[in-house]
């Protein structure tokens, strides 16, 4: 068991995503960064689709009352555990009654906790993931317990660590390729739109990023059709929208473009304010 004694901000359980209920609205969800995510379950030996603990801005503040083994990946929170920091990108022995904490980010965004054996919260619709009106709750608050898998040290599998890629927080580029709607801007658009700097805006969040820069350049609204986590809308009024994994399943603005999933991860580490580029792919 792991009692939160902070939930910190936007702290979540996911998995890798809610599949098979898009007919009736029910959004994909899961791990924003799922690179991240992925490498968390594999340095401590979980199966990559195990629940995780995502962690965005803020940190929470969690008591393990077991021992077990976990691993931090993701942005740079300075985690600790008693006070004492601890490496990201492998595998922690904690003993019963640890206290970890978690520092602001030095770089990227979401961080990811994963624990030996994997999270057992509420399993909806063949997910873990939380989100509102489908999970009792879609964050985790200061009261929360958490139940894990019984660690059996002497089984483990796990891996020690690994050397990440830096580039996957601190690339500008964002790999896309051509949308539905793609050939219906003008070539003026289109080339406006490659590669041209835009900035996050602070409004973003695991439904949508947005993106501002991108004067003077507008698209007609479509009639509704389906969308998915990286589809890059354009509204008539000029706002563009890349949805993430929390999107919706339809939409009526023009479809732009479409990130790759490695982009989708990289964009999902982007703090506001961060300045990132669309490269066609």
């Amino acid at each position: 068991m792991i009692d939160v004694i902070s939930g910190g901000m936007y702290t979540s359980i996911q998995d890798m995503g809610r599949y098979g209920y898009r007919r009736l609205g029910v959004p994909l969800s899961g791990t924003m960064d799922r690179y991240s995510a992925r490498l968390a379950n594999r340095l401590v030996g979980n199966e990559k689709e195990a629940a995780v603990i995502e962690i965005t801005h803020v940190g929470p503040v969690l008591k393990f009352n077991i021992a077990t083994e976990i691993a931090i990946t993701g942005a740079g929170f300075s985690p600790t555990i008693h006070d004492t920091e601890v490496p990201l990108n492998t595998r922690l022995f904690v003993k019963e009654h640890s206290l970890l904490k978690f520092g602001l980010p030095n770089y990227g965004l979401r961080a990811y906790l994963s624990v030996a054996g994997g999270f057992l919260s509420e399993k909806i619709m063949g997910s873990y993931s939380q989100y509102p009106g489908i999970t009792s709750s879609d964050t985790l608050e200061k009261g929360d317990s958490l139940d894990v898998s019984v660690f059996d040290r002497a089984t483990s599998v796990a891996t020690a660590s690994v050397k990440v890629d830096k580039d996957h927080f601190h690339s500008e580029e964002i790999e896309v390729t051509k949308g539905p709607e793609f050939s219906n801007l003008t070539k003026a658009f289109q080339k406006k739109i490659i590669g041209k700097e835009l900035k996050v805006s602070t409004e973003s969040n695991r439904m949508a990023y947005l993106l501002s820069g991108l004067n003077n350049v507008s698209a007609k609204e479509i009639i509704t059709s389906p969308v998915q986590p990286g589809t890059v809308q354009l509204t008539p009024s000029g706002q563009c929208i890349v949805l993430m994994r929390d999107s919706q399943t339809t939409g009526g603005y023009s479809r732009i473009l479409q990130l790759t999933e490695s982009a989708i991860n990289k964009l999902a580490q982007k703090q506001a304010g961060k300045t990132v580029r669309f490269v066609l792919v």
